[in-house]
């Protein structure tokens, strides 16, 4: 349990220090914004190639990606579906989608796989499959759908290629495939800046909050409930089922794929929505409620599981 208890303030103290310097208005009126953005363009493609330029690529044929590629599409698709019927809006549904099924495998997925689940690596194949496919898909169909995108057919379809976040990610799994190694002085940069990813989602995050409605009380309050009790509850059960009942894992195997099934939503989705101004009060409140819920939901499962 301390794996989970410590994970988890460590994001709190950060969070926390955001909204302090929310609240002081230590950098100005457009200080989330410039920290959003220096993560969208900068820092997080950077860590996400640096991540994605070592790992080991065999994980992605592995049990453990089958059943995270399943269970998160059935978590988002639940949502997808309600969204229709409800005409949410392609925009907000997408969030809301993301926030349904989208873990944190790298600020809090890591340090729990390390100290809950012994091994590190085990977020690889969570974070391979929603860099490489769920980001770029998302991410498209906000670009595709953004108002007043006036472009020709063509020219938007290409839009991954020109994501920051798309890009980083899967020219990381280009080096890796490769069997490149990158040189210190190119690698060591490449590091420096993708550690200032995770701080700067948190921070911008910490300081979103300064001023905020209780969660799950606003506009959204209905896609928020949705979508927090699909991420809490919806998706590590559709993990367990497939995990236990399809592919037969047992032990270690189950305990791995549940636990990082039932990590709350990221915060970089948060930089998602404010990046595209879509689901911005969805996000923040989803990925807070979510976060908050993790804790007893993830000590339920370490304790039935483990």
């Amino acid at each position: 349990m301390q794996g989970v208890l410590s994970g988890f303030a460590v994001i709190a103290v950060v969070i926390a220090v955001g909204y302090g310097i929310g609240r002081r208005g230590s950098l100005g009126e457009q200080g989330r914004e410039v920290l959003t953005r220096l993560a969208f363009h900068v820092a997080t493609p950077a860590l996400l190639f640096t991540t994605l330029a070592r790992a080991d690529l065999s994980v992605v044929f592995s049990t453990r990606l089958l059943v995270t590629a399943v269970s998160t599409a059935v978590a988002a698709g639940v949502f997808v579906a309600v969204g229709a019927v409800r005409r949410w809006g392609v925009g907000r549904t997408t969030i809301g989608a993301l926030c349904s099924s989208y873990v944190n495998a790298g600020n809090l997925g890591i340090p729990i796989a390390s100290y809950v689940l012994g091994d590190a690596s085990l977020v690889a194949p969570v974070l391979l499959f929603q860099q490489i496919v769920v980001t770029p898909v998302a991410l498209t169909v906000l670009d595709l759908t953004g108002a007043g995108d006036k472009r020709p057919l063509w020219q938007r379809l290409l839009t991954p290629l020109r994501n920051p976040i798309a890009v980083g990610a899967l020219s990381g799994v280009l080096v890796s495939a490769a069997g490149l190694r990158l040189p210190g002085p190119v690698r060591e940069p490449l590091t420096l800046i993708g550690n200032m990813s995770v701080p700067a989602v948190l921070l911008a995050f910490g300081i979103s909050l300064r001023g905020s409605a209780a969660p799950g009380r606003g506009r959204d309050a209905h896609l928020v409930r949705l979508s927090v009790a699909l991420k809490s509850v919806g998706q590590p059960v559709a993990a367990w089922a497939l995990a236990a009942g399809v592919f037969g894992l047992r032990g270690a195997p189950l305990l791995d794929v549940v636990v990082t099934s039932a990590l709350p939503a990221a915060q970089n989705l948060y930089t998602y929505a404010s990046r595209y101004g879509v689901g911005e009060s969805l996000a923040q409140e989803s990925i807070l409620l979510s976060t908050v819920l993790s804790v007893p939901v993830l000590v339920a499962v370490a304790a039935l599981l483990g």
